[in-house]
């Protein structure tokens, strides 16, 4: 069963378009975080509106991911096009290593220069108002990618997380300094740089799992078990594949039934289970079902599969 063109045109829709609004509250974020940070000289809040500038950038690749994604799979892309989003979930976490890596460079550079900074309470205004924005668009972006399962969306979510726990650790450093630790403003430059690198691997690890033709998780394969059993005139299953393309799933298994059963018969009980499973996943899912017949003597041809 392959969900309908108008959802997925509803999933690019709801993509496009908190993609759009993350990325004006990322131009906002860079502009007020580099001003204030030169005009101060915070070291944490000028890597911190590099690190909105890397998520601006990586907005847009999302956006790219999507449009491509969200085309109908074609004679070259029988399996659709998701991969693409996929590969732009990639391009956003290994951005977000690198700019990480950036990060803890220069501040570990200007801590070992033992540069001592003061930046006063601006940079707290600053990062508080970055913490606010970013947590929400963090929470409205995740919402809904895990509503389209787009792995590119997922991962520009957690960009946003890490861009709010990046302004977290250059409030705590804008603390420090003004209770007169010199440091306090380097040391948080550090905790971003690693929050970051981390957040950014963490998403690699899941684009890898994808590409390298991953199945779902263990809770995502128990709900399809618990809906193939759902279904009356199912005997036995085995053969239980699944992986996804993007922000759809594909699944096939091999199911047993009355050899009594007509033709006819077979075919809608694969039927129901492809209604079964795609209610349980709640996303786009393509299920290919082969029904055998449950014979003693293909007993060993079951074995072996």
């Amino acid at each position: 069963m392959i969900a309908t063109s108008a959802e997925d045109h509803t999933g690019t829709d709801s993509g496009v378009r908190v993609t759009l609004v993350g990325i004006l509250i990322n131009i906002l974020l860079l502009i007020g975080k580099l001003v204030s940070g030169f005009l101060t000289g915070s070291v944490a809040l000028i890597a911190d509106g590099i690190h909105s500038g890397s998520d601006m950038a990586t907005d847009l690749v999302v956006l790219g991911g999507i449009r491509l994604g969200g085309r109908k799979a074609d004679r070259s892309h029988p399996y659709g096009h998701g991969r693409f989003e996929t590969l732009a979930g990639g391009l956003v976490a290994g951005g977000l290593v690198l700019v990480g890596l950036y990060i803890a460079w220069e501040a570990v550079a200007a801590l070992y220069a033992r540069h001592h900074t003061y930046p006063g309470i601006a940079v707290l205004v600053v990062a508080f108002v970055s913490i606010l924005s970013k947590e929400w668009i963090y929470r409205r972006t995740v919402r809904v990618a895990r509503k389209v399962g787009s792995a590119a969306l997922h991962a520009n979510a957690w960009h946003h997380r890490s861009d709010a726990l990046s302004s977290v650790a250059v409030l705590a450093g804008g603390v420090g300094s003004l209770v007169g630790w010199g440091h306090a403003d380097q040391v948080a430059g550090i905790l971003v740089g690693l929050m970051v690198v981390a957040s950014g691997g963490k998403t690699f690890l899941k684009v890898l799992h994808e590409l390298s033709e991953g199945g779902l998780s263990t809770q995502e394969v128990a709900m399809i078990d618990k809906a193939i059993e759902s279904v009356s005139g199912v005997k036995e299953w085995h053969q239980l594949r699944t992986r996804r393309v993007g922000r759809e799933v594909f699944i096939d298994l091999h199911v047993l039934v009355d050899p009594e059963l007509s033709l006819l018969d077979g075919h809608k009980i694969s039927m129901r289970i492809e209604e079964a499973v795609t209610a349980a996943c709640r996303r786009p899912v393509n299920v290919m079902t082969h029904v055998e017949p449950d014979a003693p003597e293909l007993a060993s041809h079951h074995e072996e599969d």
